[in-house]
């Protein structure tokens, strides 16, 4: 352990996007910062091992796909010869790049980046554990950016390479003949688009009445559709209640009423089953931090936990578990810190799942309405109508907007198809810019893009889209 106590203002444990981007807004505004991970350079999970290698895969697996369908309008391509090490290289050589220049941003803001493990002594020190040994470091403020790390099912599951979970599958070992995916959350099925275009028969099984539990069954309808033509077997209302190795892979015993065989043999079984908040072993218990029974760290509006000069932001603080999140409170804390008077209000955060179609979401959705008994009114425009949509041979897709029945503000959009997660940026800047319909429907959407589905949207609510038709009475008794 060092002889001599080392001492920051401000201390960031945790470099993924949230602590980073925390670390430099505090360094920008003329702070001393030091920055604890373990990793060699920052960029968290999201960066290493969740956002980015993941869309990667999930662009090569677009093409692929993109490629099949090409015969559709008489352009025919040979069946493709994947290069699985080619591809991993690729991946790994797009986080390299990232990785690598947030290294070097934290140099040029004099960021002190540790690479280590770090642990609370008390309410202003930590205890830092590298590959030198121990040093102890004294702060003002400290901001805990831990993160999540993939749940297990740990009455199933045991040590063994053929059994993967979001992590170990993004590093793609090889390309199954078989796959399995427990969970059919939006981590699931990614993934189970990219092994799927790259050739591996995936079959997927979730515990509820339907995929994506919580997020609208309009959206999830459309998505539905194409997996099924996609997957080889999607199995709801269905539970593993037992899995067991053999030399040929991993047989699963399967309860419900959705299956052709209570038990199947796979090469892989991909476990995703959400995500845990990191708040363990971080000496919490040295420090006034509070945590809820979930694990999530407890804060406030200004992201402080119940010690006013410890912070906690992203995953470890609370839902939703998303990048973008994390990174906008993470430069809250930072002006909090900052002596700035600011607070974490959004009034809508996106949710994008980058399957095929994607899906995209911001503010209040349908199911959320119903089940808190608000009233609202839906408009929704089908991508059939969307002459854009059908250059791309994609009339799958649908967008909708929650409205505010007395007001027409729009309280809430939805969308799923092709490229959703690109068009949702425009829903979270009507909602917090307190739009309504005619505001939307006024805007001019250039033509032909999908960005036009949205003023379509409006205009459907309002009984005036060009594009589909609604009766006069029917308008009259939607007013």
């Amino acid at each position: 352990m060092s002889e001599k106590l080392k001492s920051t203002q401000v201390a960031v444990i945790g470099g993924g996007p949230g602590g980073y981007p925390a670390a430099f807004l505090a360094a920008d505004l003329g702070l001393g910062v030091t920055l604890v991970d373990p990793e060699a350079n920052p960029g968290g999970v999201c960066l290493y091992r969740g956002c980015i290698p993941s869309k990667a895969l999930l662009h090569a697996a677009k093409v692929i796909t993109e490629a099949q369908q090409a015969s559709n309008w008489g352009i025919k391509f040979n069946e493709p010869e994947i290069d699985i090490d080619k591809l991993r290289d690729w991946k790994d050589s797009v986080v390299n790049k990232f990785t690598n220049g947030l290294g070097q941003l934290s140099k040029y803001r004099k960021i002190k980046y540790i690479q280590g493990r770090a642990k609370f002594v008390d309410n202003k020190k930590l205890k830092i554990q590298n590959q030198g040994g121990e040093e102890l470091l004294s702060f003002e403020n400290a901001i805990i950016a831990t993160g999540s790390r993939p749940a297990e099912l740990t009455n199933l599951t045991f040590d063994s390479s053929n059994i993967l979970n979001s992590t170990s599958g993004l590093e793609l070992p090889e390309v199954p003949k078989t796959m399995l995916i427990v969970g059919g959350g939006y981590i699931g099925l990614e993934l189970g688009n990219v092994y799927a275009a790259l050739g591996t028969k995936v079959s997927v099984v979730e515990t509820t009445s339907g995929l994506m539990p919580g997020v609208d069954r309009d959206l999830v309808l459309v998505l539905s559709k194409r997996l099924k033509t996609i997957f080889e077997e999607i199995m709801l209302n269905t539970t593993v209640i037992d899995m067991k190795e053999e030399k040929s892979g991993i047989r699963v015993n399967f309860e419900g009423a959705d299956i052709n065989s209570d038990k199947q043999l796979f090469d892989k079984v991909l476990i995703s089953v959400g995500r845990k908040p990191n708040s363990e072993n971080l000496g919490l218990e040295n420090t006034d931090v509070e945590i809820d029974k979930w694990g999530f760290i407890k804060v406030d509006e200004q992201k402080r936990t119940s010690n006013p000069n410890i912070f906690a932001i992203g995953d470890v603080a609370g839902e939703p578990m998303l990048a973008h999140k994390a990174t906008h409170e993470g430069r809250v804390a930072a002006e909090v810190i900052a002596g700035h008077n600011v607070a974490f209000e959004p009034r809508a955060i996106p949710a994008v799942v980058f399957t095929d179609p994607e899906i995209a979401w911001c503010g209040l959705t349908e199911t959320q309405a119903k089940k808190e008994n608000q009233q609202v009114k839906i408009a929704r425009f089908p991508w059939g109508a969307s002459s854009r949509a059908s250059t791309l041979d994609r009339n799958d897709g649908v967008t909708k907007l929650v409205v505010d029945p007395e007001t027409e503000q729009i309280l809430g959009v939805g969308i799923v198809g092709s490229g959703a997660g690109e068009l949702i940026a425009e829903g979270v800047l009507a909602i917090e810019m307190g739009a309504n319909v005619t505001d939307v429907r006024l805007s001019i959407h250039p033509h032909p893009t999908l960005s036009e589905t949205i003023m379509e949207s409006a205009e459907a609510f309002l009984g005036l889209s060009t594009h589909i038709y609604r009766s006069k009475k029917r308008t009259a008794e939607k007013r």
